[in-house]
Order: C-alpha cells, then structure tokens, then sequence
C-alpha cells in the first residue's frame, strides 16, 4: 500500500494513463502493461523519449533511470492504483453488465446524467480488467456520480471487476445467449452476469431490476435494496414499480414517462428496434431515481443518436441500411430480425454474419437463426463466415466465406430503394461492406 500511495502522489500530478507507446502525450504517466505478443517494458524508453514524465516496468534490465517506477507486476499495479483513485470518491458508481445492450444503454444512461451532474463514462468498450481500471483512472476529481460498464465471457470476471470499481449500485440488461463457450451455458450465463448482484448484496449496495427481463427478478433475490421498473402494459406481481410506457415501436422508439409535473413527458428517440425499448426505459429509470429534471431526461434521450456499428442508419442512395454490425449473439440476434421483420416497408435483404463464442452449440444456434430468417420470406438473405456454410444455399440465399468476398459480390449489384439489415459479430468485420474502398 505504501507503493501505492507513492505513486499515487505522482499520478495526481500526472493524471493522464497510457498504456499504448504510439500514443504517448507530454507529461503522461506509461504503464508497460505485457501481451501474448508484446512487452511493453521494451517501449519503455521510447515511450519517455516521446514525453511520458515516468515509466512504470515491472522488469529491472529496463530501469534505466528514475524515471523508470519498477514495480512487481505493471496491470496489478494499474488496478491497485485505480482502487486506490476510485476510494478517493464517494459517489454514485453505477456498474452496468448483461449480455445484450450494455454499451447503448450506458451511453443513454451517461448522455441523462452528465445533462444534470458532472458525470463520468466508460468510453467506447473500455469494459474489462485494464479498461474498468483506465475508466477509474481518468476520472476527474470533481466527478459526481460514474458509470462503469462491465463485460466478461467467464465466471469471476464481473466479481473481479466490482472489487476495483466498488460499486455502489447496479443493473443487468439482461440474460442471453452471449459468451456461451466461456460461461459454460445459460446457467453458467446467468451466474456469471448476477456476480454483480451478490457484490451489490454483501455490500448493501442498491440494483435497479427490470421485471420485463427473464431471470433478473430471481437472481436479484438477496439484495435487500431493489428498485423495480417494467413497460407500464406488462402484468405486475409487485406494488409501485416505475413504470414506462412505449407508444411507437415499429419505426423510432416513443415512449412516455410520468413527470413530478403532473404532465407525461413524451419521448421522441432516434433508436428502432423494440430491444431498444429497455435501453431507454432504464435510462428514464435512473434519472428519475437519481432528480434529473424530466425535461433534461427528455432532451439527452432525444438528442443521442447511435454510433459505432450500433442500431446506425444509414441512407445510401435510395437504400436504408441499419448497421448493427457491433456485436452478434443468437439473443440479440434473434430480436434484430423479429424488429426488422416488423419494419412496414417493401423489400428487405437480411445480411448475417457469424456469432462468435458459441462452443459446441454454434452449429445449432446457427441453423435455427437461419431458419427464422428464411421464414420471413425476405428478399434476399445473405450469410457471411463459416459457420453458416452448412446452411442449404436456394436463389434467395447466398453465402459468402468472409466479408471481402461478399464486397466483390455486392459491387457488382444494382439495388434500389432496399431496407438492409446489417448484424454480425465484430470480428466478422460486415461494417466494411460500407467502405468506399
């Protein structure tokens, strides 16, 4: 502990973490963190060279001078040091996990406080054990509540990642087929992801349970603080849940709130897809619960628009694409086509790529996405990578091993006034078939 403080001392005066030699900026402090394939006490000194004030190694051929800080271990001091930040607050910490819509639901959540509150987020997908600890890290002292988004695709690593952020409250989006490989199954899904509820129990801390959700309910069962929320339309075993109602679901999501006014507060986002519908809800839910003012609540929500491959649209021409091409699990997958089915226009062409982490249910849960997509009756439908390859080809459906071959393919098409539908899994890389390029 007493290294810590030390360093801790050096690091509030150079606030700045960076973990990534190309990206060094004068005065920041260099964490040599180590890779299946890289070391970075090896850019130690090229990392000071560009600016870095110090250099924290943890292999003592590199210490050069004093300015290198030798330590035991580079990432355990990285999240012993964000702890040690992170103690220094006391403060809302919202920690946010789930299978599906994590991310968006953060930055609706995020966009409602920092309208109110001198707010600090995630940033991008900064969500595992060296993002928790950067997002920690770079949290200025004047913060007045953070939310921490929280990703894993093993047992433990959520109960890891609370015991460096120390949350003080919680949510699960959800329980879905995500990560199955590495959690072991549903069940293995469902312990997994409620680590953050049994963190939040022994702790006394507070979890906000979106009753419309399978599983959330049972699995929230030992906290003793819970605030409860539901679609106002859905059936209700509980007494004085916050309730949302959703008006348009079809096109851009519509929702409507009740105000301290006296006056429902209507919501007019720029996100589809009745998925998004949570999202939304439980972005309402906690800044109610947390006094944002409602017109403030309102605004954020109306005025965030999605980015980075998630639920994007697009128009090309005469052709609309929703870009969902973040992220693919056969949950979220699931609902994306049942949304776009929905969807009243003309024509349609689904674009599918793989989904990752599966283990040994990949096959069937690839088969069965495939089916529901073929009942559809689309257009055309369009699988991308090889564990759709086994799928029976007819004139409505092509297959492609990798999304450059499908970019040959649809370059050479002629498509006019098109809905597309773009999902797949990140690694499968289908926002390039946007690339001009």
């Amino acid at each position: 502990m007493q290294h810590i403080q030390y360093l801790y001392k050096i690091y509030l005066q150079h606030p700045l973490i960076v973990t990534d030699s190309r990206k060094i900026e004068p005065g920041c402090l260099f964490f040599a963190l180590k890779g299946e394939k890289f070391n970075g006490n090896e850019f130690a000194q090229q990392a000071l060279e560009k600016g870095a004030a110090f250099a924290v190694i943890d292999e003592a051929t590199y210490k050069l001078s004093d300015q290198f800080i030798l330590v035991e271990n580079v990432l355990k001091t990285l999240q012993a040091l964000a702890i040690y930040h992170r103690r220094q607050f006391h403060i809302p910490v919202i920690a946010i996990t789930g299978s599906n819509g994590k991310t968006t639901t953060k930055e609706l959540i995020s966009a409602v406080f920092s309208s109110h509150y001198k707010a600090h987020f995630t940033r991008g997908n900064f969500n595992n054990h060296i993002g928790v600890p950067l997002t920690l890290l770079a949290m200025p002292l004047e913060t007045e509540v953070a939310i921490i988004e929280m990703g894993a695709n093993h047992q433990g690593e959520i109960d890891f990642l609370c015991n460096i952020a120390e949350p003080t409250h919680g949510l699960i989006t959800n329980i879905g087929k995500a990560h199955l490989e590495g959690f072991g199954g549903i069940e293995g899904v469902k312990k997994g992801k409620s680590e953050l509820y049994r963190y939040l129990a022994k702790k006394n801390g507070v979890v906000f349970v979106n009753l419309d959700e399978l599983f959330l309910e049972d699995l929230s069962k030992d906290v003793r603080w819970k605030i409860y929320y539901k679609q106002s339309n859905q059936p209700n075993s509980h007494n004085n849940p916050f309730e949302i109602k959703l008006l348009l679901k079809n096109t851009f999501i519509k929702t409507v709130f009740e105000s301290d006014k006296d006056t429902p507060i209507v919501v007019n986002s720029q996100l589809i897809g009745e998925h998004n519908f949570n999202n939304i809800m439980t972005a309402i839910v906690l800044g109610i619960y947390f006094k944002v003012p409602d017109n403030k609540i309102k605004n954020a929500i109306e005025n965030y628009t999605p980015s980075n491959n998630r639920s994007q649209i697009l128009k090309i021409g005469s052709n609309t694409f929703i870009l969902d091409a973040y992220n693919a699990n056969p949950t979220s997958m699931n609902k994306a086509l049942l949304q776009f089915e929905k969807m009243e226009v003309n024509k349609k062409i689904a674009i599918l790529g793989a989904m990752k982490e599966l283990g040994d249910q990949s096959e069937i849960e690839h088969q069965q996405i495939a089916d529901l997509a073929i009942s559809f009756n689309f257009e055309k439908l369009i699988l991308v990578g090889e564990e759709f390859k086994n799928i029976p080809l007819t004139e409505k459906i092509n297959y492609f091993n990798n999304v450059q071959e499908l970019k040959n393919w649809y370059n050479k098409q002629v498509f006019e006034n098109i809905h597309f539908l773009i999902k797949g899994s990140r690694s499968v890389g289908l926002e390039k078939l946007l690339d001009e390029k």
